[in-house]
């Protein structure tokens, strides 16, 4: 499994660790990933997805999952998150 979050795309970077001699080795930075259940309003169903606790402060603060994934850019989301956002969609533009 990459380590990658379904919602933002925050990977991981590439730095270097810096010894007291200036000495530098490469390493790589990972995002700091959960599992978490988010629940859909318009769906009214919950989903199981693995989002960095920066997209999961994201996702708070545009009002829930529904909001955030109808924002964001496709090319951000997983494909898991992709499928999910178009049914959301469906189900927003139906109700309307």
């Amino acid at each position: 499994m990459s380590r990658i979050c379904e919602l933002t795309g925050k990977g991981r970077q590439v730095g270097h660790n810096v010894s007291h001699a200036n000495n530098k080795t490469k390493r790589t930075y990972l995002p700091n990933l959960q599992n978490v259940t988010l629940m859909s309003d318009s769906l009214e169903k919950s989903v199981k997805l693995r989002v960095s606790t920066h997209g999961l402060r994201s996702v708070e603060h545009n009002g829930g999952l529904d909001n955030w994934l109808l924002k964001t850019s496709d090319e951000k989301l997983s494909l898991k998150a992709r499928r999910l956002k178009r049914e959301v969609a469906k189900k927003v533009s139906a109700a309307a």
